[in-house]
């Protein structure tokens, strides 16, 4: 496990709800406490919840895996697709890589209920690996 504050602890993350309890350059894992703070108007969890999350484990986990070499991984495209509603829980994020090459990689993020274990939203988040300026 590398230094969570270094790559997951930031003001973004902590506002999606986003806490990060693993991050390595080949697992992510963390979970979401969801609330009526995430809801659309109609009650239900907004989609940019789990799109962010997605994002967000994705990146870490893939910037993880490159920060021995001076750089950070950036998004390129994120597909997440949401497969069902929820009002409020706990669900868990989980990201694993699918290819990790020297340019760029592919990670896949999944998001479960962390009561029934059932699917909520699943993502793959394509990266760029680029020169980290602070190092």
């Amino acid at each position: 496990m590398t230094d969570l504050q270094n790559f997951a602890d930031t003001v973004f993350t902590a506002a999606a709800g986003l806490q990060v309890t693993t991050a390595t350059g080949t697992e992510v894992r963390g979970h979401i406490d969801l609330t009526g703070d995430h809801h659309t108007p109609w009650g239900v969890v907004h989609g940019g919840v789990y799109a962010s999350a997605v994002e967000s484990a994705a990146s870490i986990g893939a910037s993880v895996a490159v920060s021995d070499r001076g750089q950070f991984a950036v998004g390129v495209h994120n597909g997440t697709d949401f497969l069902r509603s929820m009002t409020e829980g706990r669900v868990d994020v989980v990201a694993t890589p699918l290819q990790q090459g020297r340019v760029q990689q592919l990670w896949q993020v999944i998001i479960t209920s962390a009561d029934s274990g059932k699917e909520i939203a699943r993502g793959q988040v394509r990266l760029q690996n680029v020169a980290n300026p602070n190092a």
